[in-house]
């Protein structure tokens, strides 16, 4: 009962500073963001979307060179974005909308945002579960799959469920000790993995990798059904696959903790591990399985890693599954909480995680990843660009920044009317002028800058700041000591 007792106390005492800048004894150097971003993005997603490049078609130059610009600009666009708008402000993506959209709009927002988020940590428990099942002789999904696969499948998810959240709920800084202790034997294994079934794929020396790499890893051809993927498609979704982080500003959550807003370089360590070797390591593992399974539907991370290279690639699967779900149960946590400060941010992370759980028994989570990465980063988006410019641009042209808050309005127009516009152009791009889903995020971001400075500009035309009242300060009397 008293061990219960501390562990409640221990968990109110967690202070997420939700609504208020983080204080500077907090501030965390950029170390701290090189095993946190290292972690998430060398993760249970890996072993999903280095395959699908596989499965649509790619060719190695493609690939190689694509995946090189993409995650340049993603890295530039966490810096010079999301790094200067959190050490500006040290809000939580959600506060600070909240100050500029009101509580209204932001209601909707984080409802989506959670939504979001609760999808994606969902598909990561699910690619752990695939390696937790292994002994268990569990029936693994199938690129068709959709519904659960059986009672021991569900169960399976059910507890790595369980432990992802409990993390999550400790706050950031456990959030940060398990990447930091998981990211570096995570690439290792990565990397190990690939280089041990080279031998297996036809690699005996490194004159054999390039020919092999084109000619069957990465042959240009898609598997039957799939499109294929030229090197603008391997470039947009190497920068856009994590635009709700970046561009999208969720995380502002993340990075407001850091001392500079260069902090925000360190996520090179993650897009380059994670979405480049990481990517390439399990295209090479996927070609290998396709090759020696004669094109089977089946598509489990777990058994694949686990025929690479044993029982340190199925732990592998299982760790990558769950730093990159404990960051993101996180975010969903405050998203949720920000609706209500009075709740808890434990107690939210404990349902955010449980409806998680839940989500995550669905193996269309995971087989429609790449698809839903595109979708929920272009969702997010434009709120993104509201908040920079926002910060940034609104007061050098004249105009008030957080305006729903000094004008105590539950409801910015501008914000609602930015939001609507964009998806209606991303939409119609989409529809009639047939621009698929990894192009619409370039255009939309400038669309929603254009659109947020012109509402903006409307909506504040007849406002007239009020003057604080003056506050008369009464001076103390002196009263000498003899």
């Amino acid at each position: 009962m008293s061990q219960e007792n501390n562990l409640v106390k221990k968990l109110e005492a967690v202070n997420e500073y939700e609504r208020e800048p983080i204080p500077q004894h907090k501030l965390k150097s950029w170390k701290s963001f090189v095993g946190t971003y290292a972690g998430e993005h060398t993760a249970g997603t890996e072993f999903v979307l280095g395959p699908l490049f596989v499965a649509h078609g790619a060719s190695a130059i493609d690939l190689v060179t694509g995946l090189l610009v993409g995650n340049i600009l993603a890295v530039l666009s966490w810096a010079f974005l999301t790094g200067k708008a959190a050490t500006k402000t040290r809000h939580t993506l959600y506060f600070q909308l909240e100050k500029i959209a009101g509580s209204r709009f932001t209601m909707i927002y984080n409802l989506v945002n959670a939504v979001a988020f609760c999808f994606l940590a969902g598909a990561m428990i699910t690619v752990a579960a695939t390696a937790v099942g292994i002994p268990f002789d569990m029936a693994m999904p199938a690129l068709n799959d959709t519904l659960p696969t059986s009672i021991g499948f569900v169960l399976t998810v059910f507890v790595v469920g369980a432990i992802t959240t409990v993390i999550a709920m400790f706050g950031f800084n456990q959030v940060v000790k398990f990447a930091n202790i998981a990211a570096p034997w995570m690439i290792m294994i990565f990397v190990a993995a690939a280089v041990a079934v080279l031998p297996r794929l036809g690699i005996h020396s490194i004159s054999d990798f390039w020919p092999v790499a084109k000619e069957t890893i990465w042959s240009g051809v898609p598997l039957e059904g799939n499109t294929k993927f030229t090197f603008w498609h391997i470039m947009f979704f190497a920068w856009f696959c994590n635009m709700a982080m970046h561009i999208g500003m969720a995380d502002m959550s993340i990075l407001r903790y850091a001392k500079k807003w260069t902090a925000g370089f360190a996520t090179s360590t993650g897009v380059f591990l994670g979405h480049y070797v990481a990517w390439i390591a399990s295209g090479i593992l996927y070609s290998l399985f396709l090759l020696e399974s004669d094109n089977s539907l089946v598509f489990a991370p777990g058994p694949i890693a686990y025929e690479a290279v044993g029982i340190a690639g199925a732990v592998c699967v299982i760790i990558a599954g769950w730093t990159t779900a404990n960051p993101t149960l996180y975010r969903a946590g405050l998203a949720i909480q920000s609706i209500n400060p009075k709740w808890k941010t434990w107690k939210v992370t404990l349902f955010v995680g449980l409806i998680t759980t839940i989500a995550a028994c669905f193996p269309a989570l995971m087989m429609q990843l790449l698809d839903f990465v595109a979708l929920y980063g272009l969702v997010l988006m434009p709120l993104g660009a509201v908040i920079f410019m926002d910060i940034f641009l609104l007061p050098k042209m004249g105009m008030r920044s957080n305006f729903a808050e000094v004008n105590k309005s539950a409801f910015n127009p501008a914000v609602g009317i930015t939001w609507l516009v964009t998806l209606v152009f991303c939409v119609g791009l989409n529809l009639f002028g047939e621009i698929e889903i990894f192009f619409l995020g370039l255009p939309g971001w400038f669309v929603a800058v254009i659109v947020y400075l012109i509402s903006s500009k409307l909506v504040q035309r007849n406002y007239k700041e009020v003057p604080s009242p003056t506050v008369v300060h009464k001076s103390r009397k002196t009263v000498p000591i003899s």
